[in-house]
């Protein structure tokens, strides 16, 4: 069993992610968001979706990239 890195549970069914060539051991999505998923440059929620990305910055909403400045964010659903 290996034993996840956020919450330390050893899990049989344990799961392997691997971002940029480092290798992260996760017993649920959960764990894994909070590791991996960025955070909102505007109000700081993780974003699990797709997101808006302006220059560097990642935000969850064309509301949040506004809100902080970026001229004629939309979200593309």
């Amino acid at each position: 069993m290996q034993e996840c890195e956020v919450c330390g549970n050893a899990y049989h069914d344990a799961f392997v992610v691997v971002v940029r060539g480092r290798r992260h051991v996760f017993d649920s999505f959960e764990c894994a968001i909070h590791a991996l998923a960025p955070h909102c440059a505007s109000c700081g929620c993780r974003v699990i979706g797709h997101g808006v990305q302006h220059e560097k910055r990642i935000y969850c909403s064309a509301h949040c990239a506004r809100r902080a400045g970026v001229d004629g964010a939309v979200d593309r659903v």
